[in-house]
């Protein structure tokens, strides 16, 4: 190791970077409860599409499609963003409409582009299998539980999925091997072109909205007004959260609209559009080199099983 730690554990490098802390789990059957809705279909009117299917584990907590394919095969919105990591945003979604993770997890469940069901059908499908009843009653000590819990148990499974030891994490705590010279000069480049001012904190973003296209307008089909629709200011038109760049490698497409495949795309539009500058195809190289050193260890999930339904729980409704 290249440098010495506090007393505190702390990392020494004084960088406007942080590295991520592994999850402290406090409640195991919460989480687990957790981890079964995130997973549950059910929680669809198609009783196909769950929490997982937009933000796959095994694919960076994202789809990789341009937007979501959400009920009767409806195009979704907006770029479905990574839920690894998520719990380390000031707020959710592109707009930042919910300002907690269990707030968000209310949303596509009710949302008709999406899982297109009801809070209240939720509710009652979850009541009607007897092993979540137990479940519930075990973790939250009541059988009538609602949305609140529901929305709860999924939000503090999702605060698990946090992805540590990144090579530039380890970079940060002091091992001088942990970078490839080229992914070195990219940080630096990072750093003083300035896009650490918007990809800065723990999660190098989620910190702020921003303009998309400061320096030249940023060209889009995609209807989505970002802040502004929250706001209703239009000085908020286009403003987004940051996103985060924690395993950005592994959660293409790009932007709100998920209009650009590569990261070498990616850079290009930023540096233009955010800065004002034109990267060379070397500079682009080792910023993209840094940007894979940002790929943490991902959360290892064992499937959960789940309660099958019972003769009374309601049956889903595919294709109607």
């Amino acid at each position: 190791m290249g440098m010495a730690f506090g007393a505190s554990g702390a990392s020494v490098r004084n960088e406007p970077v942080q590295p991520i802390t592994p999850a402290e789990i406090t409640d195991p059957a919460k989480v687990e409860l957790g981890k079964k809705l995130f997973f549950d279909p059910r929680l669809s009117k198609s009783g196909f599409i769950s929490c997982n299917s937009c933000h796959n584990l095994s694919m960076g907590g994202s789809d990789n499609l341009k937007t979501s394919i959400g009920d009767r095969w409806q195009e979704g919105p907006i770029n479905s963003p990574t839920v690894l990591n998520s719990s380390l945003n000031m707020a959710q979604f592109w707009d930042g409409r919910a300002s907690t993770l269990k707030e968000q997890a209310g949303g596509p469940i009710a949302n008709p582009k999406e899982m297109a069901f009801t809070h209240e059908l939720a509710v009652e499908v979850l009541r009607s299998i007897p092993q979540y009843v137990a479940e519930f009653n075990a973790v939250y000590g009541k059988e009538d539980f609602g949305i609140d819990e529901i929305t709860d148990a999924i939000a503090v499974f999702e605060e698990t999925l946090v992805t540590p030891d990144a090579p530039f994490d380890l970079w940060l705590k002091g091992d001088d091997t942990a970078l490839t010279e080229q992914q070195l000069a990219g940080y630096q480049l990072f750093k003083n072109s300035g896009c650490v001012a918007c990809h800065n904190g723990v999660n190098l973003g989620g910190t702020s909205f921003q303009k998309m296209g400061l320096i030249e307008p940023y060209q889009t089909t995609n209807p989505a007004e970002g802040r502004a629709a929250v706001t209703g200011k239009d000085a908020d038109r286009f403003s987004f959260k940051v996103p985060t760049l924690r395993n950005v490698e592994l959660t293409y497409p790009y932007f709100h609209d998920g209009a650009v495949d590569t990261l070498t795309e990616a850079v290009d539009i930023m540096g233009r559009l955010q800065l004002g500058r034109h990267f060379t195809d070397e500079e682009n190289a080792q910023i993209v080199a840094f940007l894979k050193s940002l790929t943490g260890k991902q959360p290892e999930i064992t499937l959960p099983i789940l309660p099958p339904s019972h003769e009374d729980t309601p049956r889903p409704v595919p294709f109607d």
